[in-house]
């Protein structure tokens, strides 16, 4: 007998492609408002995304009357180790996320998410020795080979790109072993992300180095970094709980795409050179994995 979870778990529901596409959405138009802080430093900025998510994300939880679950994480030595880790790997991608937009590098954020779910297909074959097929294999090394193109052009890595994969890649890996749901886990990454976010943010202050306070426009937009820090993460989440594994894998290309788009249209940051060698390599990896996963739902429709 299928349950009734099981069946919300096999197919995809309105409220589920609501709730991503909403997170989607306002992941691709994130690089807007993170421009405007370009003047702040990325680490600052990164802990206000972690101290004003707090109060939203324990909102949420009190809402669901789901606070319980919380307290029984924080007391178990297990699930505290694997937050700090889960939390560690996201404030590396948050760091890394906002300076590449503040500094001119949107296109190298674009990068990095595009080529996310083919390094963790990849880290999946690595770790979990799950067999790739012969298309995954394709497409990885296309995408191993842009990476190659931009490397040679520029005689670096694209750091950026890859920092964000890495990051990403591992935090939803280890995300997964995190034994409490999305949106406690979630709260329990930023409460313990909240003393040193305090911390440093002490620490500026003490410089003379902060922002926040000093003018009305500054303070509004570090508290607006709650909000566009959890609002799309506890979309995502709850959407993801309502939707197959492969329309999400899908839908993941949304954020990219928009930020490509505002980085070169919006930005003006320069898009020729490797780079218009390689996005097309990384577009077509892209296809080439996505083949599967249209069939399924191809499929699953039928």
């Amino acid at each position: 007998m299928v349950t009734r979870t099981d069946e919300r778990e096999n197919v995809d529901t309105p409220q589920g492609l609501a709730f991503a596409m909403t997170a989607y959405l306002l992941w691709g138009f994130l690089p807007l408002y993170m421009k405007l802080a370009s003047h702040m430093p990325a680490l600052e900025v990164v802990a206000h995304r972690v101290i004003w998510s707090v109060p939203i994300a324990g909102l949420v939880l009190v809402v669901l009357r789901r606070t319980s679950d919380l307290v029984s994480a924080l007391r178990n030595p297990r699930t505290l180790a694997m937050g700090c880790l889960t939390a560690a790997l996201i404030t590396i991608n948050w760091g890394v996320y906002v300076w590449s937009i503040t500094n001119d590098r949107a296109l190298d954020a674009a990068l990095g998410y595009y080529i996310n779910p083919l390094f963790s297909i990849a880290l999946a074959s690595l770790l979990l020795k799950e067999r790739l097929t012969r298309l995954q294999w394709v497409a990885v090394a296309l995408a191993g080979a842009a990476v190659l193109v931009l490397w040679i052009d520029a005689g670096t890595l694209p750091w950026a790109a890859l920092a964000l994969t890495v990051s990403w890649g591992f935090y939803a890996f280890f995300k997964k072993s995190l034994p409490v749901g999305p949106n406690q886990g979630f709260l329990l990454e930023v409460m313990i992300l909240t003393f040193p976010a305090i911390g440093y943010l002490l620490w500026l202050a003490a410089q003379g180095q902060g922002h926040f306070i000093k003018s009305l426009d500054d303070t509004m937009l570090l508290l607006g970094c709650g909000i566009v820090t959890a609002v799309p993460l506890l979309f995502y989440a709850n959407g993801a709980k309502l939707l197959r594994l492969s329309t999400i894998g899908i839908m993941q290309y949304i954020a990219p795409t928009m930020i490509f788009l505002i980085a070169v249209f919006v930005f003006d940051e320069p898009f020729g050179g490797a780079r218009i060698i390689a996005f097309p390599m990384i577009w077509a990896a892209l296809v080439v994995y996505s083949i599967p996963m249209i069939r399924d739902l191809r499929a699953a429709r039928r």
